[in-house]
């Protein structure tokens, strides 16, 4: 949405691009010189990163308000805002600065009756990249001794709690008729199948805890299998205190 319209508060382009961890994809916009690894020679500015969706919904957001608070004006109300190119027409640049954004338009939709003519100044600070997370304490454990899940373990939890729900689905929606052509697909023992379909069986607390990172550390895969029919019991059986207490992740 940004691209080639983005800069950092020393003039420098900032570049889309993106990591990839456990196979979701988190796009960023990075100053060019940490990208091109021209940070000593060419100092990026005091933000040289920043998360994407976050900084695209801020301006898009604060544009389109600003466009509505001035809809009578002719020259900004036939302005759309739906991709790239209808915010290209509108913005030369947007400059990243530590606490704030400032929009700069074309000459075409400056508002002269701005006190700063061409100008749109957002609030805005870099979300943490580092969140607290509210973790789910076990009965009698005291804060400090509480850790969330290993990020690879919790991982492989929240792929086996989907991969529950989908072989379950096959068995309800008939693609699947037997536990034994599930086994011969999947190439599993009928113990897996089972333990595996159990997941899908959790309530939602438990599956968006796990999600979340939430669940603390030592209840995996193995502990939430074959889970209490009941919902409100998953959590007593767990050990777990429905409370939360707040741990840095």
């Amino acid at each position: 949405m940004l691209t080639g319209l983005l800069f950092d508060d020393a003039g420098h382009r900032m570049i889309p691009t993106h990591a990839t961890k456990a196979g979701v994809r988190y796009r960023y916009y990075v100053s060019t010189p940490c990208l091109h690894g021209q940070a000593k020679t060419a100092p990026a500015g005091s933000v040289p990163r920043v998360p994407a969706a976050d900084i695209e919904d801020t301006v898009v957001k604060c544009l389109k308000e600003h466009l509505a608070a001035g809809q009578d004006k002719p020259t900004t109300s036939a302005v759309r805002l739906g991709d790239r190119d209808d915010l290209a027409q509108l913005v030369a640049r947007v400059v990243v600065h530590r606490d704030r954004l400032i929009v700069r338009f074309k000459s075409s939709h400056a508002d002269e009756e701005s006190d700063s003519p061409g100008l749109l100044t957002i609030p805005w600070q870099k979300p943490p990249s580092k969140r607290s997370r509210q973790i789910l304490l076990p009965h009698n454990a005291s804060r400090s001794d509480v850790r969330p899940e290993q990020f690879e373990r919790r991982a492989r939890l929240v792929s086996a709690i989907a991969r529950g729900r989908r072989w379950l689905d096959d068995v309800v929606s008939g693609r699947i008729t037997t536990v034994t052509q599930l086994c011969a697909r999947e190439k599993c023992s009928v113990r897996q199948v089972n333990m595996t379909i159990s997941l899908a069986f959790l309530a939602p607390n438990p599956v968006k805890a796990a999600v979340e990172g939430r669940l603390p550390r030592g209840i995996g895969i193995e502990r939430l299998r074959d889970p209490p029919t009941e919902w409100r019991r998953q959590f007593e059986a767990l050990g777990l205190n429905p409370g939360i207490a707040e741990t840095p992740a």
